[in-house]
């Protein structure tokens, strides 16, 4: 009997059956392709959960206590206060007769922060540049010994620690790498140390021509004291409480004086490692959702995001992407602006540079009332005129600054900047600008009670790191953020004014 022979590339008869049957799926099956996504789908649930599972096991933040005190009484600072009184340094400075102090006991009081941050950046770098610690003081609104004081008819705290606005190296903080300059030390501590120190008048070196000129450079004055206080062997050095500041307030706006200081001033680690307080920084973290995409601070995610670095930096040479900060005077400042024209003054030196794009151009044989219109115009806008430059400054900016989140920082009533608000959101849709994602002020911010009455160094902080400001040129609030902008690299045309 003769059976049937399979041969390659033959079949078999059909009446024969095979021992094995293996047949070979065909490319592209649909069963390959649903094992696949059933693997594809079974490893995204995996992930899924494992994400569900780490956002559930994260709590949101506790919320902070924004309550405002019966008595409605300012904060006290107690906390920083004991601090500054107890810094870590003081024990190992205490046994060392070496360290050399300066404290310019007559520094700037009673004044807006803005004025009396540079004079105490001022005696700061005066103090590194004679390798002596830099002796600090209180925020003082008001001398005479009260706790409490008035301004305005609101009450503020006469007295607010300095390391309650800034932090880093002015306030005690570890001085850069390389940098054996002594750290700073509170006055209270100066004291106990230097006991007897030597009192330096600031009349006996300040000759009529350093404060008075027009054209004297800065950097001649700083000089003169530079060498006046190396010729002092005393380790202690103090100066005298009752006499003026070692550069007097109108010279931040005498450009022609300030900016031949620049070269120096820049360089300095002072400047270079400048820093805010634990309260701002913690405002502004807790408000970062309106300046940039970002979960507001109640959401699970902050947390998960802080964890995995993916908060974004809150580094002073690092800008805020998008956001357009602008500077808003109001109050008393219209009866300023009318003196400031009365006087014919200049911008402050910092908002001069000569690579600005925006320059304060006086017109020429124009009227008293036309000087008084432009004035006014650039110190004290109305609406409209916020409105119009906000949206040609946009606009020139575009493409190398795309700006879509904007924050006014300003003193205005609340009735008042509610309609600038409206009026900024209404024209970008009118004028086919991009709408803006947010427009906030500095009423907007959700603070503390004892971050409310640093608010300025909040607003301060966020214009040092905004994308594009807008700035009010007569301002020192805006020329110390400026200045602090152009330490750190940000580009000129990211500076503007009104």
């Amino acid at each position: 009997m003769a059976f049937p022979i399979s041969r390659p590339g033959k079949s078999p008869k059909s009446d024969v059956l095979p021992t094995t049957y293996s047949p070979k799926r065909p490319r592209g099956s649909s069963y390959g392709l649903t094992r696949r996504l059933l693997r594809w789908l079974a490893a995204l649930a995996t992930v899924l959960a494992l994400a569900a599972f780490f956002v559930l096991s994260h709590q949101a933040p506790p919320p902070p206590d924004l309550s405002i005190p019966e008595d409605r009484l300012p904060p006290l600072y107690e906390e920083f206060r004991r601090r500054e009184l107890n810094l870590p340094h003081y024990d190992a400075y205490e046994k060392n007769s070496s360290i050399k102090y300066f404290w310019a006991a007559q520094h700037a009081h009673s004044s807006g922060w803005g004025n009396v941050m540079q004079d105490y950046l001022m005696m700061a770098l005066l103090a590194h540049a004679t390798g002596r610690s830099f002796v600090f003081d209180d925020y003082i609104w008001n001398k005479n010994g009260t706790i409490y004081a008035d301004l305005d008819g609101r009450v503020v705290p006469a007295r607010t620690p300095l390391s309650a606005l800034l932090g880093g190296p002015m306030v005690g903080g570890s001085m850069l790498p390389g940098d054996d300059t002594p750290r700073s030390v509170n006055k209270h501590f100066f004291e106990r140390v230097c006991p007897n120190p030597t009192v330096v008048h600031v009349s006996d070196v300040n000759t009529y021509d350093m404060r008075f000129s027009e054209v004297m450079p800065v950097t001649d004055v700083f000089n003169t004291w530079v060498d006046t206080i190396n010729a002092i062997d005393d380790p202690c050095v103090m100066l005298d409480p009752t006499g003026n500041q070692v550069f007097d307030n109108w010279v931040f706006g005498k450009k022609h004086r300030m900016l031949p200081f620049w070269p120096t001033i820049s360089r300095s680690p002072v400047l270079a490692s400048w820093d805010w307080s634990t309260l701002v920084l913690a405002a502004y973290k807790r408000n970062r959702h309106l300046f940039e995409r970002f979960p507001h601070p109640s959401s699970r995610f902050v947390p998960i995001l802080d964890n995995l670095g993916l908060s974004g930096s809150d580094a002073p040479t690092s800008d805020i992407k998008g956001l357009m900060a602008i500077h808003v005077r109001r109050g008393d400042f219209e009866g300023h602006c009318r003196h400031l024209a009365e006087w014919d003054a200049d911008w402050h030196a910092w908002n001069s540079f000569p690579e600005f794009i925006d320059k304060l151009e006086k017109p020429r044989n124009a009227t008293s009332d036309q000087i008084l219109k432009m004035y006014i115009q650039r110190c004290y806008p109305d609406i409209q005129q916020i409105v119009d430059r906000v949206r040609h400054v946009r606009q020139e900016s575009r493409p190398k600054h795309d700006l879509n989140y904007l924050y006014v920082m300003t003193n205005g009533p609340d009735s008042w900047v509610e309609e600038l608000k409206s009026a900024l959101a209404k024209d970008a849709e009118e004028h086919r600008q991009p709408k803006w994602k947010s427009v906030k002020s500095s009423q907007d911010l959700e603070l503390t009670w004892e971050e409310t009455f640093v608010s300025q160094g909040i607003d301060m902080y966020i214009a040092q790191r905004a994308e594009v400001i807008i700035g009010n040129g007569w301002s020192s609030l805006t020329s110390n953020s400026v200045l602090l902008r152009m330490v750190h690299g940000f580009p000129t045309d990211s500076m503007r004014f009104w």
